[in-house]
């Protein structure tokens, strides 16, 4: 039993990320080496985050429970800043390497637009946001033990897992529009993502009260998917082009005689 809520709920998790990761960033070189130094830039902000709340704790009353719960909550809102703050750190070393790729090419283009930067480097926070939220739970879930026996709720290990999974598809999406929010200057869509980056943390407090958290949160989820999805170019035309499998004529016509090697008389 402890083997199969191991595996499915890590199906559940990083199922998504996994797909992606091996469709769309694997054959690529480039697109692999930004997505680990994405999941480096992630663990350094873990790394600040995880010192200013040790700090603060040994600081404080340890007796005081009140008070170590709000340091809690305070660690988790410095952590949601520091991620944001390197993600932004991180779109400006893109666009510097970018420059420089696109110096030394032949043709003076960069191999990987900005958006592709993007979404690779939101997933790369996703995931290793991801591992970092529910191994220890995947460990716990192994067993000894049952969940729920002392009257916990026994779907804590399954909220879990769709919690860290809209937690990946959210560092994804908010990749692509903290990018272009940071190309275009827009920076009522910099406050959103770091706002609703706030609430989703925020609403983890909630637990186990699931249903108050896990609902919001992937209410949040769809909403910045479709955003994302609209600022990365996509329409609907697009969707119902993908899903009928069409491909467009190409309109090119190419003048074969033009080619023809002469006759030899």
């Amino acid at each position: 039993m402890g083997a199969a809520v191991f595996f499915g709920c890590a199906g559940i998790a990083f199922g998504p990320a996994l797909a992606l990761v091996l469709l769309t960033v694997a054959a690529e070189p480039l697109r692999v080496i930004i997505l680990v130094a994405g999941a480096f830039f992630w663990l350094v902000s873990l790394l600040l985050a995880s010192l200013i709340w040790f700090v603060s704790v040994h600081l404080s009353d340890r007796e005081d429970a009140k008070l170590q719960y709000g340091l809690l909550i305070f660690g988790a809102a410095v952590s949601v800043l520091l991620q944001e703050a390197f993600r932004f750190a991180y779109f400006k070393l893109l666009k510097k390497a970018d420059e420089g790729l696109a110096t030394i090419s032949e043709d003076g283009r960069s191999p990987i637009s900005l958006k592709q930067m993007a979404y690779v480097s939101g997933l790369s926070f996703g995931i290793i946001s991801g591992v970092f939220s529910v191994i220890n739970i995947l460990a716990d879930s192994i067993g000894p033990g049952i969940v729920g026996i002392h009257g916990d709720s026994p779907y804590y290990f399954i909220t879990s897992a769709f919690l860290t999974m809209a937690v990946v598809l959210l560092h994804t999406f908010w990749g692509v529009i903290f990018f272009d929010a940071c190309e275009r200057r827009r920076y009522w869509c910099l406050g959103v993502v770091v706002a609703s980056h706030l609430a989703t943390s925020g609403l983890t407090f909630l637990n186990p009260w699931y249903e108050a958290s896990l609902v919001p949160i992937y209410i949040i989820t769809v909403c910045t998917g479709l955003w994302a999805f609209v600022t990365a170019g996509g329409s609907f035309h697009n969707v119902l082009k993908c899903l009928s499998c069409k491909q467009e004529a190409d309109s090119r016509v190419m003048m074969y005689s033009a080619l023809r090697v002469p006759f030899e008389e």
